[in-house]
C-alpha cells in the first residue's frame, strides 16, 4: 500500500482567486494554488517531492528511508508518515545532539508516532554529513549504521523531487506570458520543478527564506542540468524577504500575515508561505509587476499546529 491508497490526495489542488483591492488596484491579478490542502499528513510540496522518491525506493527494493532535519522539521514528519504508508522503515537524523535526552517536542513526537527512528547529531557533525552526503565514504558510513537505505537530503530536494514539483504548472490553466508562479524557497527543489514545468512565456519567482542564500541560485541551476540536461532562463530568486533568516518572523511580517488572514480567512504558515506573499505584495506596492500580470502564489504547506511547546 502506498500513501495515495491509504489517504486519497486532493489533486489537482484547488486554485483560489484572491479578491483584494491592493493588487487589483494596481492591475495585478492574484490567485493561490492551495497545495496545503493536498494531504493531511504529507501536505503541499512535501507530497510532490516525496512520492516520486518513495516510489523509486520501493521499485529498487529498499525497505528503509533515511533523511535529515531540525527539531521542528515538517520534512521529518512527512517522511515518517509517508514511509509508514509505503511500508518503509524511516530514520530521521536530527540536528542537535542536546535533544537526544530531552523530552520530545510535538513535532518529533509525531515523527516517532509514525515509526520513525530518531538519531541525534551534534551541529558540526550534522553539517559535515550533509556537505559530504554524495561522498561514497559518507554513504558507506550511513549504511554501516542503518543498513541499506534510500537517503534523502535535508528538505527532501533532489532531481526526483524537482520532477515531482514540475507537475504543478500543468494544473494551472492557460499559463502564458502574463503569468508569474511564485513559491517560497528553502532548498530549491520546488522552484526548480515549477520553472522546468512552465510553458513558454510564463515565469517563476522564488522567495528565499534563508538569509544570505545566494547558493540557492546555483542549486536550482544544478537541478535543471541534472534533471533536464539544460538550463532555464524563466526564473529568479528574491533574496530580500527572508525576514532576517530561516525561522525568523519579524513583527512586520507577522502583522502582514495576520492582516491577510483577516481579509481572506486563510491561515498562513509563517516561515515559508507568509514570506512569499509578503514579497508579492511588496513588489506590487513598488509596481514591479506590470499591469495585467497574473501571479499564482503556491501555498506550499499549512501552519504548524498550536501546541504547548510551540
Amino acid at each position: 500500500m502506498d500513501i495515495a491508497t491509504r489517504y486519497q490526495p486532493w489533486l489537482p489542488s484547488p486554485l483560489q482567486d484572491v479578491h483584494d483591492e491592493w493588487p487589483a488596484g494596481r492591475g495585478v491579478e492574484l490567485r493561490l494554488k492551495r497545495d496545503d490542502l493536498i494531504h493531511p499528513l504529507v501536505p503541499g510540496n512535501k507530497w510532490r517531492k516525496l512520492t516520486p522518491n518513495l516510489r523509486a525506493a520501493v521499485e529498487q527494493g529498499h525497505t528503509r528511508v533515511l533523511t535529515f532535519g531540525g527539531a521542528y522539521s515538517n520534512h521529518l514528519r512527512a517522511v515518517a508518515a509517508a514511509g509508514a504508508a509505503y511500508g518503509l522503515s524511516t530514520v530521521g537524523v536530527v540536528r542537535g545532539d542536546e535533544l537526544a535526552d530531552a523530552p520530545r517536542n510535538w513535532s518529533l513526537a509525531r515523527a516517532e508516532a509514525h515509526g520513525m527512528e530518531l538519531a541525534f547529531l551534534d551541529r558540526t557533525g550534522y553539517r559535515a554529513t550533509l556537505r559530504a552526503l554524495d561522498d561514497p565514504a559518507t554513504r558507506r558510513a550511513l549504511e554501516e549504521r542503518w543498513g541499506r537505505c534510500w537517503v534523502l537530503p535535508e528538505g527532501g530536494t533532489n532531481v526526483l523531487a524537482a520532477r515531482g514539483a514540475a507537475e504543478l504548472p500543468a494544473e494551472l490553466p492557460d499559463l502564458g506570458e502574463r503569468d508569474v508562479v511564485c513559491c517560497a524557497v528553502g532548498t530549491g527543489g520546488t522552484l526548480a520543478g515549477i520553472a522546468a514545468g512552465l510553458p513558454d512565456g510564463a515565469r517563476a519567482l522564488g522567495v528565499a527564506v534563508v538569509r544570505g542564500a545566494r547558493y540557492l541560485d546555483d542549486e536550482v541551476t544544478r537541478l535543471h542540468e541534472q534533471g533536464w540536461g539544460r538550463s532555464f532562463g524563466n526564473w529568479r530568486i528574491d533574496h530580500d524577504h527572508h525576514g532576517g533568516g530561516y525561522g525568523r518572523v519579524p513583527a512586520e511580517l507577522d502583522a502582514f500575515a495576520a492582516a491577510f488572514e483577516d481579509r481572506h480567512g486563510i491561515a498562513l504558515e509563517r516561515r515559508y508561505v507568509a514570506k512569499a506573499l509578503w514579497c508579492v505584495y511588496d513588489l506590487v506596492e513598488r509596481r514591479a509587476p506590470e499591469p495585467g500580470t497574473r501571479i499564482t502564489a503556491v501555498i506550499t504547506g499549512p501552519p504548524d499546529p498550536v501546541t504547548s511547546d510551540g
